[in-house]
């Protein structure tokens, strides 16, 4: 499927909670995101491209609080996260290019990525829309080792985005079956069979090498 590494996701309690989080680990500020009438959901966005990890950037995302119910289990987890912490990354988002044949070649591998919905929100430059995989139960699988996939319809929010002083150097997985590693084939990744956490990422910021890990 030749997928990549669109997005890191960082679940927060609020997003608020995960504004001053992102300021006080990273030394930045997200800039702007929207809401998800879909799940209910909003978020902000900051840019993290690298040379191999073209177009990647990094979201923020919290449930919406004034949004009406979504009727169904949001996206990573979000119904279910312990987020008493704070703020932590818990999943990553990979593009596909055709993501009905990457949902049914995981499938063939033994794996459930979800099903396949249409979504999208408003910006100040226009739409986004989208189509994602996601799983009845909003669950993300192998402790997000697994990506979420995303196919873009039309413009990326990345080029929309200021520079942030903050790139992607490495991410790393654990845990995620040898069929589907050969299904995705991503780009850039680093597949770690020794034990630890099953996402880990190592981002260049204002303040230095910063790792990330999920729980």
């Amino acid at each position: 499927m030749n997928a990549r590494v669109d997005h890191l996701v960082v679940a927060a309690p609020t997003l608020d909670a995960g504004v001053r989080w992102c300021e006080a680990t990273l030394g930045v500020t997200p800039g702007p995101g929207g809401r998800h009438a879909l799940m209910a959901t909003h978020n902000r966005l900051l840019r993290i491209d690298a040379p191999a990890f073209p177009d990647a950037y990094f979201e923020i995302i919290a449930i919406d609080a004034q949004a009406p119910a979504p009727g169904r289990s949001r996206w990573f987890g979000l119904d279910r996260l312990d987020l008493s912490a704070g703020p932590r990354l818990v999943g990553f988002v990979a593009r596909v290019e055709a993501i009905e044949a990457a949902v049914v070649a995981l499938h063939a591998a033994g794996v459930d990525p979800g099903r396949v919905l249409d979504a999208s929100r408003e910006t100040a430059q226009g739409p986004l829309s989208w189509r994602i995989a996601v799983r009845d139960d909003g669950a993300l699988s192998f402790g997000g080792a697994l990506p979420t996939l995303i196919q873009w319809s039309g413009r990326h929010p990345v080029p929309s985005l200021p520079a942030s002083g903050v790139h992607l150097r490495s991410l790393t997985l654990r845990g995620l079956p040898p069929a589907a590693t050969r299904v995705l084939a991503l780009a850039a990744v680093a597949f770690d069979a020794t034990p630890g956490p099953a996402l880990q990422a190592q981002l260049e910021t204002p303040r230095g090498i910063i790792t990330l890990s999920s729980a």
